[in-house]
């Protein structure tokens, strides 16, 4: 068993403990994805997982083959024998884990009431609760400081990142890279040949006549890119299941004073953000820092300033100006700072970067950065 995910395991039984939960359910499943199987297991994707009080676990995979190979867990056993229901699989999970008659079982707080309803039947002998407040969003929390293991993968993701983005700069400035969709599967081969599984979300690149949008619709097309005036191209690379979140922008001359404007705003955004990163820092006061110094110039962003990532793409902590956000950041925190603007006529610019708060101070992961032509 590797030590990382048997550390994982165990806080998260002390927690059942504290909260006399004696069996917690998890799923991920088409449409009711957790990456939390992952970040317990090993199991990449598809299966039930079942943690007992009693410090034990059982995974229940779709692809028994695929858990050979991936996943450490005390018990495996191949979802067909449960005919692939997770009703039932929870009532035989709790019997073959012994589980007393009248304990409490948590299942996924993203389950339908009707789907409730029937677990509550089907095991009408146990006190089913699903809870919104419950274990899942207290598994959220644990995997919001990453560990050791974790941040060694964000390291070597960030470096296979960095890698491409300067290759991206180089064929865009050579002119190699002509159309958004020439961008975006340069990055997609790229990416898989340094051993990624993937881009962790699909790439956004938006030419000079679409970058006004904060997320371009479609994502990419087979328009121009980077010709004169501001593209955006917004990416990340899934390395291990991490996934790193960076924007480019390239500003090909001659630009107007308006664009020129937008691309001065959201570099100097960039760097008062930074300069407010470290443990123990406001997320609200830095996002609010950021708004009100685009408000000087009557500007506004109209996203947030930053967010988590990791097993997905949007994770805590999330930057942003609002009364109900009032987390302070801490070590073992791996999040986006990404200043943007954006205008229907000019077009729009962004420059987002993954940055780690570890014990020594603040690290700036991948290098991307606003490129004028």
């Amino acid at each position: 068993m590797k030590p990382f995910l048997e550390e994982r395991r165990q806080r998260l039984y002390d927690k059942m403990a504290q909260e006399n939960i004696a069996l917690l359910m998890f799923e991920d499943a088409e449409g009711r994805r957790d990456p939390a199987i992952r970040w317990l297991t090993g199991h990449p994707a598809d299966a039930l997982l079942f943690l007992s009080v009693e410090r034990k676990s059982l995974l229940i995979p779709w692809d028994s083959n695929m858990a050979v190979f991936y996943a450490e867990a005390d018990t495996v056993i191949p979802y067909s024998q449960f005919e692939r229901q997770p009703v039932k699989a929870l009532r035989e999970a709790a019997a073959f884990m012994k589980t007393p008659f009248g304990s409490r079982l948590e299942i996924p707080p993203i389950t339908s009431y009707t789907t409730f309803l029937k677990y509550v039947e089907e095991l009408n002998d146990f006190d089913v609760l699903c809870r919104n407040d419950g274990l899942h969003g207290a598994t959220k929390e644990l995997r919001l400081i990453k560990d050791d293991e974790e941040i060694g993968i964000y390291r070597k993701a960030a470096k296979i990142t960095n890698e491409i983005i300067d290759l991206l700069e180089k064929m865009v400035c050579s002119g190699k890279l002509k159309t958004e969709t020439d961008a975006a599967l340069f990055i997609e081969a790229e990416c898989r040949k340094r051993g990624c599984e993937g881009t962790g979300f699909e790439t956004l690149a938006a030419g000079p006549e679409r970058s006004f949008g904060i997320h371009a619709f479609p994502a990419y097309t087979g328009a121009e890119f980077a010709t004169q005036g501001l593209s955006i191209l917004d990416f990340g690379l899934k390395y291990k299941g991490y996934t790193t979140d960076v924007t480019m922008t390239f500003a090909r001359s001659p630009l107007n004073k308006s664009q020129e404007k937008l691309l001065n705003l959201t570099e100097k955004a960039y760097k008062l953000a930074f300069s407010m990163v470290r443990a123990g820092a406001s997320t609200m006061e830095i996002a609010g820092a950021v708004d009100s110094f685009f408000g000087k110039s009557k500007k506004a962003m109209p996203h947030s300033l930053g967010h988590g990532i990791g097993l997905e793409t949007h994770e805590a902590p999330f930057l942003r100006d609002r009364p109900d956000n009032d987390r302070l950041l801490s070590a073992g925190m791996v999040f986006t700072l990404e200043p943007g603007l954006y205008d229907p006529v000019h077009g729009g610019c962004r420059l987002e970067n993954d940055i780690l708060i570890t014990t020594e101070g603040v690290e700036a992961l991948t290098n991307s950065r606003i490129v004028r032509l």
